[in-house]
């Protein structure tokens, strides 16, 4: 749904990124830590150079983030794999203060169009999506005590009455 009279308010911030590195090669693992891989260095770096000045103050309020992969060629990918190496390298790169203010992402994987790259459109998450349109539900009163450890908690399937199936959501 689309709000015109909002429209001047919220600003998008739009960048085009080189194509990331999948998570699979983004970390390694040294005996029992996992470390930023080489290539995930690079990535970082790349993406801090693109950026460097682009903005002023980091963004400090929930996000909303759409992110379109344009791979280099036509082998399967998963599209999950590559969101982890862009969210961290933005963050890096002063966009927003950490990548668990991005509350609301759409990722889509197009075909190959002989450039690679990822592009990403980050705004801040609309009022009336963070509020209105559908009843949320903490965390906290989404769990309750489970029966089988002393003290332990458990959220599956334990929606508060308030809240049907449809609408409940946890949030942080």
């Amino acid at each position: 749904m689309s709000f015109p009279h909002r429209a001047a308010a919220v600003a998008t911030l739009r960048f085009v990124l080189p194509f990331p590195p999948s998570v699979n090669r983004y970390y390694r693992h040294v005996g029992y830590r996992t470390l930023l891989s080489r290539e995930g260095r690079q990535y970082r770096a790349a993406v801090c150079t693109l950026l460097a000045g682009r903005v002023q103050q980091p963004l400090s309020v929930p996000l909303q983030a759409e992110l379109h992969l344009y791979p280099p060629d036509r082998r399967r990918r998963d599209w999950d794999n590559f969101q982890k190496g862009v969210w961290d390298s933005l963050q890096h790169a002063g966009i927003y203060l950490d990548d668990s203010q991005v509350r609301r992402a759409v990722i889509e994987m197009h075909e190959p169009d002989g450039k690679a790259r990822a592009e990403c459109h980050i705004q801040p998450l609309a009022a009336d999506v963070d509020a209105g349109i559908t009843t949320r539900c903490s965390k906290r009163s989404a769990m309750k005590k489970s029966p089988g450890r002393r003290g332990a908690r458990s959220s599956i399937g334990t929606a508060p009455s308030s809240c049907s199936p449809a609408t409940f959501a946890t949030t942080d």
